[in-house]
């Protein structure tokens, strides 16, 4: 069973374990299994251990910041921290060094979680698979001869081994939650503009979330309270609602659970199909009100290709040679894209964020595969590059959604494969109405033995 962040903040706190003592294990276990999960691009192994020296500290000086304060975690490599390089897993930044921290990463600081390291990822985080990486694949911790998922696999990864006890993550299309159903860990988009992006290389400035990735539902309310506080620098960020945890003893009353079965349960795997049943039955025994529902679904993705182009554009015209192939291919759709059909979609991005808000008046949360096939083996990907792309689209169906609308996303583990593979479960709810998506969630979980499980 992983540890969590919930007990160890405890243990730390009553001196029966030291962040010292943890950070070594946290380096210890990368050392030992990062050579086949391909996890971490960059381990900062001197800092982390003087962080975690620091932390202790204060910790016994009675200093205590919170319940992140001691606790090792690892950041996706396309968030900045000063003075360390982020590579965005590609070639023309893998000397990139930042002279200033993410927005998210100050925070992260201020509430004394310990960093240890940038983690691996999809080229410039443009697909859904952690295969194309000038750094290599990353493996999956259940069987290290399929996918992590991606963007944040290697994030991913790292949480479900504890190679740290917690990772930030960023979400464009599923970017967070793929790679944690896919991984068995807990996957948290926030509302659109709930964290800072400042700070972090954009891929897609419209569609971008940061968010964590954890072992328990509860961690990530813990993350989020200390990431999602007001940076009046970013336009985009709003300040934090009421704390996040203080709910969770509470149960939503008279819970109304959509299930959009058109669309997001087409073409299910059946292993997959058979495990969000049982999901649905479970929160049936918990007395939530279960409604079948029918969503307009967007899926044009005109605006992202033309945001993903903008950005890279000057990049792509001095030094092409330096993305890997299929990177810039993807970054290549975008050039043709004229200022008035990107204007046309962002016209109708707002109308389908302000559309999805009606659907609540008859839900409170909305339940769906996180992804609708299990992972597929490198090996086969490797050998078919064909299929890499149709892949990825398949597997980022589901999620991708949620990212045109805004609304706050969640990815928990709700079973296996006959192949023992994890299978993720995503709910979402009302945009800055994450309290009462934490709460289903958490309460499912606590339903299930899912979450015990590790690789």
């Amino acid at each position: 069973m992983p540890f969590t962040i919930r007990e160890l903040s405890q243990k730390i706190r009553e001196r029966e374990i030291s962040p010292v003592e943890l950070t070594h294990d946290c380096l210890a276990r990368i050392e030992k299994l990062n050579p086949t999960l391909n996890a971490f691009i960059t381990v900062t192994a001197e800092s982390a251990l003087h962080q975690a020296r620091v932390a202790e500290g204060e910790i016994y000086k009675g200093d205590y910041r919170g319940p992140l304060h001691g606790i090792p975690i690892g950041l996706k490599d396309i968030i900045d921290v000063a003075g360390v390089r982020t590579t965005a897993a590609s070639a023309l930044f893998k000397d990139r060094i930042p002279t200033e921290d993410a927005e998210v990463v100050r925070r992260l600081r201020c509430g004394g979680a310990i960093i240890l390291g940038k983690q691996n990822l999809h080229e410039f985080a443009y697909g859904g698979s952690s295969m194309i990486s000038f750094f290599g694949e990353v493996h999956n911790p259940w069987d290290a001869s399929r996918i992590a998922g991606g963007s944040s696999g290697g994030s991913a990864a790292s949480v479900a081994l504890a190679l740290g006890f917690a990772a930030v993550g960023t979400d464009t299309a599923g970017s967070i939650r793929v790679p944690a159903a896919y991984c068995g860990v807990v996957g948290l988009k926030p509302t659109y503009g709930r964290v800072s992006s400042r700070g972090v290389v954009p891929l897609s400035s419209s569609y971008d979330h940061v968010g964590p990735l954890t072992n328990s539902v509860y961690d990530a309310a813990l993350m989020l309270q200390v990431l999602s506080a007001h940076d009046s620098a970013d336009p985009c960020a709003s300040p934090p609602a009421r704390s996040l945890v203080s709910a969770f003893d509470e149960y939503p009353a008279n819970l109304r659970i959509g299930i959009p079965r058109p669309f997001f349960f087409d073409d299910l795997y059946p292993e997959i199909a058979n495990a969000i049943e049982k999901a649905i039955d479970i929160f049936r025994q918990l007395h939530a009100e279960i409604r079948d529902l029918k969503l307009d679904v967007p899926t044009d993705r005109t605006l992202a290709s033309a945001e993903a182009y903008a950005y890279h554009k000057s990049f792509v015209d001095r030094s092409p040679e330096l993305y890997q192939p299929a990177t810039l291919a993807r970054i290549q759709s975008g050039a043709h894209i004229d200022a008035h059909d990107a204007h046309r979609a962002s016209r109708d991005l707002q109308a389908s964020r302000h559309a999805i808000q009606e659907i609540f008046d008859e839900v409170d949360v909305l339940l769906t595969p996180t992804v609708p096939i299990p992972p597929s083996l490198i090996t086969d990907l490797r050998e078919h590059p064909d299929r890499l792309r149709p892949q990825e689209l398949l597997m980022l169906r589901n999620t991708r959604p949620f990212n045109v609308w805004g609304i706050p996303a969640i990815s928990v583990p709700c079973g296996f494969t006959k192949a023992g593979m994890p299978i993720g479960l995503q709910l979402a709810a009302a945009p800055w109405y994450g309290i009462a998506l934490l709460q289903a969630a958490h309460a499912y979980e606590q339903a299930t033995e899912w979450h015990k499980k590790m690789p």
